[in-house]
């Protein structure tokens, strides 16, 4: 049986130069069993016909409020009644506003207004935009509502800028649309430490040690465990990345805190997810006043490795951690692997991948048994395969 066979679909398009993706979405979607009905702002009929779209999905496109037919349903609440799942992508900053603001004055937002199916929001636009304060308090808003963001991508614009705003991928939007309509639940009753983001080494009252890290990686096993039934906690960092609110949160600032923190928590997890990215070293001393001066001499010191403290003591529980290597990757991260007593090590290679900030990875699992490559995929998708082989899948 197709995945999604009896599930409606409903598809919002608004007008970017994204909508050329959604052509794909729509099949991919078909071919999983789902069936699709398409709404169109008149913007978004600039840039691909309805035609298209009537072909693709085998359904009448709707474009128009005040389309006359030769049925008696008010399409706007039949559509809204119907959907098992809205999707809007693109989603524009001019239509997440309407949603966030309660405007309903075309067809799309008007049956967005009247669906009590779960929204999906996949924006898409120019990273000034998708950056602006604006914009972010209203997909922020929507968030707090329960609305689903696939969240846009890192890469070339159709402006000619490069920058976040780009849409996620065709597989990316559908793969998220499926775990909602089709939840897995094979972690119900686990509990999963994540460590997440970068943690900070104090040199005096305005400068500090840190790193590149985002925590998007952290991020995306956190929102793939809760997905999957389990209770989350997160040791956070420093961060750009969104964290689910459903997880508890733990703030750290230093090396020390998110060590503590972790120690504090063993005998209540489950599996342990290190994806945060800690000092390897503090300054043996903190200056009480701002360092001044043509040159400066930092002295210092190895902070404690998280990873090995908590491998030592977790028993047969699970244990992931992360290399970030330039050279001899395999070798290295067998090492630790070995070391921490960890059961699994996600190498990435830093010299040759895009790795901080980015959405996508290229990792390789090294466990006692070997090496696994793996090609470019999402930090989503890369979360699944850690928790999949966290349950021994």
């Amino acid at each position: 049986m197709q995945k999604l066979q009896g599930k409606n679909i409903v598809i919002g398009v608004s007008g970017g130069i994204a909508v050329y993706k959604v052509c794909q979405v729509v099949r991919l979607f078909k071919k999983l069993g789902a069936n699709v009905d398409v709404i169109m702002t008149k913007n978004a009929t600039e840039f691909v016909t309805p035609l298209t779209f009537e072909t693709l999905s085998n359904r009448p496109v709707v474009t128009d409020m005040f389309r006359r037919g030769g049925h008696w349903e008010v399409e706007h609440v039949s559509l809204a009644k119907k959907a098992h799942l809205f999707v809007v992508c693109p989603a524009t900053a001019n239509i997440i506003g309407k949603l966030a603001n309660g405007i309903a004055d075309d067809m799309l937002s008007t049956t967005l207004m009247a669906t009590t199916a779960p929204i999906v929001v996949c924006p898409a636009m120019n990273v000034n935009m998708y950056r602006s304060k604006s914009f972010n308090a209203n997909l922020e808003l929507l968030r707090k509502r329960g609305v689903h963001v696939v969240n846009a991508e890192n890469g070339f614009l159709a402006c000619g800028d490069v920058g976040d705003g780009r849409m996620a991928e065709p597989q990316t939007i559908v793969d998220s649309c499926v775990e909602l309509l089709c939840p897995k639940s094979d972690l119900v009753g686990k509990r999963v430490l994540v460590s997440c983001g970068a943690t900070i080494e104090k040199l005096d009252d305005v400068r500090y040690l840190t790193n590149f890290s985002s925590g998007k990686m952290g991020s995306a096993i956190v929102d793939a465990a809760l997905n999957r039934g389990a209770d989350v906690t997160v040791l956070l960092g420093k961060h750009t990345a969104q964290i689910d609110e459903r997880a508890n949160v733990v703030d750290v600032a230093t090396t020390s805190d998110m060590l503590n923190e972790a120690l504090a928590r063993l005998d209540d997890n489950d599996i342990f997810v290190l994806a945060g990215a800690p000092c390897d070293y503090r300054p043996q001393k903190v200056s009480q006043t701002k360092l001044k001066g043509d040159e400066l001499a930092l002295r210092l010191v190895k902070n404690p490795d998280i990873a090995e403290q908590i491998g030592l003591r977790k028993g047969d529980k699970f244990l992931c951690i992360f290399a970030a290597e330039t050279d001899n990757g395999v070798a290295n991260a067998r090492e630790k692997l070995f070391k921490k007593h960890a059961d699994l090590a996600v190498l990435n290679d830093v010299k040759h991948n895009d790795v901080f900030g980015s959405d996508t990875d290229v990792v390789t699992f090294v466990t006692a048994d070997g090496a696994t490559d793996y090609p470019e995929m999402s930090k989503r998708e890369v979360a699944e395969l850690i928790l999949n082989k966290a349950i021994g899948k």
